[in-house]
């Protein structure tokens, strides 16, 4: 069979192209170019671990998609006072669906990358799963590949260890098997990001009692703590954000518990919503506690937690979970 493995010149992708082609694939690696600085580094690197492989390669160009999806996308989020999450955007967007969408068009049937998620056969159908190993799953930033797309996806890794993922590699002989994974494009300076300068403001209360300053509300995101500048007993943390008035709002760890909000842009993966799920409202960690999902619309639904979830961010995305099965997800919209 004829599969494309998404490579970047990593060990992950370069571990799921060699265990396809040792079960006897035809592999052909691709890669894309999104107008980063760090492009061309990718390509080489890419470029030549297919030519070791002994494998067809192929670079696609994506930068126009991946400004207007992706980057525009992470400004106008941060400058709304939301938290942007760029890596499930893109994932939707560009990374699984113009790319394997370009390697079905030169010929393969299948689309592989180096991703720690699992697909497997459930009730519903083809359904997406977490890795086995819980640390590094990426399951919260894949739920939103369209299902024609998943169908045809594979995740080698899915069943393996970083730690074993880095002892074949070794095995292989790969120079790349302690290669530190790669960082998010967006880290770094978020005003580089969104290209503003730095805007003085105030930190305060829900009174409106300023607390302290900050040098502009798009740095910080719900829930955070450390770096507010704000000395002395208990500890705060952000529980709003006013764009307008270029304000910080903080509370108390119990102020910053939500126990219903609502979410948008709904993907659901089963024909009701019976029963309670975990879900994650961050990518790190595990799924927490129990929470029910009341459709009020198409593409809405408001989500109930008895013990209440920390730092939901509107902007992020709330990922359900039965078990290691994903049922479901959506973008934080109303807290």
């Amino acid at each position: 069979m004829k599969i494309a493995v998404g490579i970047s010149g990593g060990v992950d992708s370069t571990v799921a192209a060699l265990l396809l082609k040792s079960q006897g694939h035809e592999i052909v690696g691709v890669t894309m170019t999104v107008g980063l600085e760090e492009d061309g580094d990718v390509v080489s690197q890419a470029r030549s671990l297919a030519e070791k492989l002994g494998i067809e390669f192929h670079t696609f160009d994506f930068s126009r998609q991946w400004r207007n999806n992706v980057l525009d996308y992470v400004k106008t989020t941060y400058l709304a006072g939301k938290t942007p999450n760029p890596c499930v955007r893109c994932n939707e967007t560009v990374k699984f669906s113009l790319l394997p969408r370009a390697a079905f068009d030169v010929g393969c049937e299948l689309f592989a990358t180096g991703h720690y998620a699992r697909i497997m056969a459930s009730n519903h159908g083809v359904s997406l799963f977490r890795a086995k190993d819980k640390i590094k799953d990426q399951s919260y930033f894949l739920y939103r590949i369209d299902r024609d797309i998943l169908e045809r996806t594979v995740f080698p890794l899915g069943e393996l260890t970083k730690e074993e993922v880095r002892l074949k590699a070794a095995e292989f002989g790969l120079e790349v098997s302690q290669k530190p994974d790669s960082q998010d494009f967006c880290a770094g300076d978020v005003n580089a990001v969104i290209g503003k300068s730095d805007e003085p403001g105030d930190i305060v209360d829900a009174s409106g009692k300023v607390l302290g300053h900050h040098q502009g509300f798009w740095r910080y995101t719900y829930g955070k703590r450390k770096g507010l500048g704000i000395g002395g007993g208990v500890p705060y943390y952000v529980t709003g954000l006013d764009p307008e008035r270029n304000r910080v709002i903080v509370g108390f760890k119990d102020e910053a518990l939500k126990k219903s909000f609502e979410i948008s842009d709904l993907i659901w993966f089963r024909s009701d919503f019976d029963g309670r799920f975990s879900l994650k409202v961050r990518s790190a960690g595990e799924p927490k506690g129990s929470a029910t999902v009341q459709k009020v619309s198409s593409g809405r639904a408001v989500v109930e937690s008895e013990d209440g979830i920390f730092g939901v961010s509107p902007g992020q995305s709330a990922v359900f979970y039965d078990g290691d099965e994903v049922v479901g997800g959506g973008i934080i919209s109303n807290l």
